[in-house]
């Protein structure tokens, strides 16, 4: 008799074929989980690196993580490495060694002033530097300045300042590392008839400079003078955007109260672009930046110095342009200053804003000038310029000899309008 397989046979099999699939299954999930994970992994180490770096790289190194917990790192690499971005705003500390490095052993002169000298570097990664080495026996004065750079310009940010990358300071070597700039300064364009730029890319600069004073003055958290706006202070990158340079003289003080009048022990700023109050013992305050500013202006208006000699060696008279642009301004006349200065129709608005807005910055008295934040609207057009007051109604008499006396004494500084102890010729300036 032939025996019927028993129903519960096939039966048994289903379970164990179900937990065999599941297994296969969960096995391949996690396989494939991994793979992505692993290939995740890779591309976020080719992007953002393995976290070490050799020296002179602005990023500070970070010790090499264990394989094992690199994949519990997937999440936090962006944030890690937006977080050193944020350490690299401020200035570091560099090594002699660094700056032999950066520079190839000090091989390419940018300029050399008072000072030191000025070299071209770049970093590892191929970002440009200007290297300006300091005397190594620094006077007090110079001395001060180091520390003014480092405590004024190594706490702010803003893409109209120049950016300081670090400094060394050391027994044989003291420098200071800021970022390149290509077009060098300002005071080249406007005084140099073989380097002219449109006037329309000068009235930017114009902006782009009162911005980077109104950020000093107005969003910092301590307020910061400057001291010395000057043409030579104005660097422009590739594309021409200006940057404020050359802090040395700065100094911090208080938004409100006594506080927000600085002390000085010294004279300070360049003679042509200081204001008066500078060379009086009479409180000083942010608002010398914008008379220096002011004086800036004048100088980007008719892409000249302020003070010329006319007429030949037997007979010369000095010609002091912001005095002239008042005169022309009084009369109703601006058209003829802008005619010969040779800017066009299509930048006569600015040009007239321009003139305005000079004349309100170089007010004798200090209260009576704009704060930057009214001298930007202005330029810009979004604010209405009042017609200025008479800024040079202190000056009792106009001839040669007054006219000199009141830019101050220009026989101090050389043909770049810069103190001679400071500088020795417009090719050898230092560029920061």
């Amino acid at each position: 008799m032939s025996s019927t397989p028993s129903p519960s046979s096939n039966g048994d099999s289903s379970p164990a074929v179900a937990i065999v699939t599941s297994i296969v299954g969960a096995i391949v999930v996690i396989a494939v989980t991994y793979f992505i994970l692993r290939c995740m992994l890779i591309r976020m180490r080719l992007r953002y690196g393995d976290g070490r770096r050799a020296s002179g790289d602005p990023e500070q190194p970070t010790a090499t993580v264990p394989a094992t917990t690199l994949d519990s790192r997937i999440g936090t690499e962006p944030v890690e490495k937006f977080l050193k971005d944020i350490l690299k705003e401020k200035p570091m500390r560099f090594t002699p060694q660094d700056l032999e490095n950066f520079t190839q052993n000090y091989g390419q002169v940018l300029g050399s002033g008072g000072f030191g000298v000025v070299y071209k570097g770049q970093f590892l990664n191929g970002l440009p530097m200007a290297v300006k080495l300091l005397n190594s026996a620094m006077s007090k004065r110079a001395e001060e300045q180091f520390v003014a750079e480092i405590g004024t310009i190594g706490r702010t940010y803003h893409i109209n300042l120049v950016k300081l990358y670090g400094f060394c300071f050391d027994k044989s070597v003291k420098a200071l590392v800021y970022e390149y700039m290509e077009n060098g300064s300002l005071d080249k364009y406007l005084f140099n008839d073989d380097q002219r730029i449109e006037w329309g890319k000068l009235h930017e600069i114009a902006v782009g400079t009162a911005k980077g004073i109104r950020y000093l003055h107005e969003e910092c958290q301590q307020k910061i003078v400057h001291y010395d706006i000057k043409p030579a202070n104005v660097l422009l990158t590739a594309n021409f955007t200006p940057k404020v340079a050359d802090f040395g003289l700065a100094k911090f003080c208080d938004r409100e109260g006594i506080s927000s009048v600085t002390t000085l022990t010294g004279a300070r700023g360049t003679p042509g672009y200081a204001a008066p109050e500078l060379w009086m013992p009479i409180p000083v305050t942010h608002k010398c930046d914008v008379y220096s500013f002011g004086m800036l202006l004048f100088e980007i208006l008719g892409r000249r110095r302020n003070l010329s000699v006319l007429g030949t060696e037997q007979s010369q008279e000095l010609e002091w342009f912001p005095l002239l642009v008042w005169t022309k301004f009084e009369e109703g006349n601006m058209e003829s200053i802008i005619s010969s200065c040779g800017i066009g129709e299509k930048d006569r608005e600015k040009a007239e804003r321009m003139c305005q807005v000079a004349l309100w910055c170089v007010q004798y008295k200090p209260e009576e000038r704009p704060a930057m934040n009214s001298v930007v609207r202005m330029l810009e057009g979004e604010q209405e310029i009042v017609p200025p007051t008479h800024p040079f109604h202190y000056m009792t008499s106009v001839s040669a000899s007054s006219v000199s006396g009141i830019t101050s004494g220009t026989a101090v500084t050389d043909s770049t309008g810069i103190d001679d102890s400071n500088s020795s010729s417009v090719l050898e300036r230092p560029l920061i």
